[in-house]
């Protein structure tokens, strides 16, 4: 019989990344990043107060995974929670970069002690997450991302034949980030691991339906 596949995110769900962008961005580059609600006007330039153009803002997010992956640190209690989902279920990380950046992912996932498939993708993660459960084809499938847009690509894609959790693992954002749960495309919002283990385990004892 099939195992249950849990499907989760990397950033900000198992490692933090704004906050190490922020910091970067400050040493690096003399731009201020401060959240509120919206990414795209979140980065101005400390000596002039403009907003930083959203063609470069992608431009400094792809230097940062360039040079930077190696100063993620996890979120707390995500990688205890995935180790003992993972006696109970397969775990693979559905991370939006670029390919090239793939098997760099899953050494740094590996160097935290997180030994996962990793797949990567670009754009709604809807038709990806069906690619990997038609390859998998397990009992349940549960999904954990922190950005609501993927969960509406994965209800979208599944209905309710997937669980889908929206975890915000970041404080600095987590408040700015619109509800999945609220929107209804996420059966649940939990943004701390220690009260997310214990939903998902409750999911994982479900019968099938």
């Amino acid at each position: 019989m099939s195992r249950p596949l849990i499907i989760s995110d990397c950033d900000e769900v198992l490692l933090h990344m704004v906050a190490h962008f922020r910091d970067w961005l400050g040493e690096e580059h003399k731009i201020d990043f401060a959240m509120d609600g919206d990414f795209g006007n979140a980065l101005t330039r400390r000596e002039t107060g403009d907003v930083v153009a959203q063609e470069e803002v992608w431009a400094l997010l792809n230097g940062f995974f360039d040079t930077e992956m190696d100063s993620q640190q996890p979120i707390e209690g995500a990688l205890d929670a995935i180790d003992t989902l993972s006696k109970d279920a397969d775990v693979v990380i559905l991370t939006n970069l670029l390919d090239k950046r793939q098997d760099r992912r899953k050494a740094q996932l590996l160097a935290h002690g997180l030994d996962a498939r990793v797949f990567t993708n670009q754009g709604p993660k809807g038709p990806a997450l069906r690619r990997i459960v038609d390859e998998y084809q397990p009992s349940r499938t549960i999904f954990i991302d922190d950005l609501p847009q993927h969960h509406q690509s994965a209800r979208e894609t599944f209905g309710k034949d997937i669980t889908t959790l929206h975890l915000v693992g970041e404080p600095l954002i987590a408040p700015h980030i619109a509800c999945a749960h609220k929107a209804g495309h996420a059966d649940a919002r939990i943004d701390d691991w220690a009260s997310a283990l214990p939903w998902l385990k409750d999911q994982l004892e479900k019968e099938p339906a």
